[in-house]
């Protein structure tokens, strides 16, 4: 059985895409290996989050990823300020990790454009911690997206420094996982890539009706087939994308059917589709809404959680420690 892991960012809300894409495999995922999920929220720090953001952001990633279907009992679920180890171990990994090679980083580069008036040491570090996350579980497989390669990549290398600095063979070099065929990709609504939150092309598995009615019908569409069974342009084929994933087979066969012989209404097609996506999203939206406001609940995930974690990281601080020379009397 394999050890994975993944980090889930804490800025918030989950959208289709998400639901379709990763966390569904992470749904399945959970009951054929060994899975750790961890909400990243030091790594949110990066930006100065106040503290009353920081805070509710963590709630609402942990209640939507519950309701959508990880099972803190099968998985483990933490935050990552709840382990400690992952700190220390971050510390003792920076000793051995250079200014120049983090300075060349694609992801740091990024950052410091975005936000060039705050250039802080956790900004160049990222990588640093980011492997401190991987390996104290000693994961073998890491669910990553392509702007995250480079820094799974610098984990391995950090990893397979400390093996040879030490003459040990005690990490593992953790492999990419990308789900393989799996994935799916599920596109925005404002005719073009994928949905995302930076985007602001998304409909969040939270959005009340009235937003998502509102959002849907404010779709990118087109001026409508000019022949029979003319080429979809992109805004079009991702309306029917959305459709064949959440509306019923004789729904998109009849609007289909209505764009082949040219006779479709896209407000029509609109309506249906904010519909099926309603139809969809309430169960969730209402279990994220359950379980956001069950304090009890939540304190009890996130402390099963924080434990077990801990007993993993903890061995294997314990044991970089003892490898690297700090032995008790």
């Amino acid at each position: 059985m394999d050890t994975v892991l993944s980090g889930i960012r804490s800025t918030g809300n989950l959208h289709l895409g998400n639901y379709f894409g990763a966390v569904k495999n992470f749904v399945k995922m959970q009951h054929e290996n060994r899975c750790y999920f961890f909400v990243a929220d030091y790594h949110a720090l990066t930006t100065h989050p106040t503290p009353e953001n920081l805070h509710k952001n963590i709630r609402t990633v942990i209640s939507e990823y519950l309701a959508a279907g990880l099972d803190p009992e099968v998985a483990t679920l933490y935050i990552q300020s709840d382990v400690p180890e992952i700190s220390e171990l971050y510390l003792l990994l920076n000793m051995n990790a250079y200014v120049g090679e983090l300075e060349r980083t694609t992801t740091f580069k990024d950052k410091i454009r975005k936000q060039p008036e705050n250039i802080n040491a956790g900004l160049l570090t990222y990588p640093v911690l980011m492997c401190a996350d991987i390996i104290i579980h000693n994961a073998d497989k890491v669910p990553v997206g392509k702007d995250q390669e480079q820094n799974l990549e610098m984990a391995r290398k950090f990893a397979r420094r400390f093996n040879h600095m030490y003459g040990v063979e005690y990490f593992k070099m953790p492999e990419p996982y990308n789900f393989g065929e799996e994935l799916v990709k599920v596109p925005g609504l404002d005719g073009t890539g994928k949905m995302g939150k930076s985007e602001g092309n998304g409909i969040y598995l939270s959005d009340e009706p009235s937003a998502i009615r509102k959002k849907v019908m404010r779709a990118v569409t087109d001026a409508g087939p000019q022949e029979p069974n003319s080429p979809m342009t992109e805004p079009i084929a991702n309306l029917f994308y959305l459709l064949d994933l959440l509306s019923t087979p004789d729904t998109v066969q009849h609007f289909r059917d209505s764009y082949n012989n040219c006779t479709i209404r896209y407000g029509d097609l609109k309506k249906q589709l904010a519909e099926d996506v309603i139809t969809f999203t309430t169960p969730i939206r209402e279990r994220i809404n359950d379980i956001h406001n069950d304090s009890e609940y939540l304190r009890k995930v996130v402390k099963m959680g924080a434990e077990k974690a801990r007993e993993s990281a903890s061995k294997t601080v314990r044991e970089v420690r003892e490898i690297i020379g700090y032995k008790p009397f």
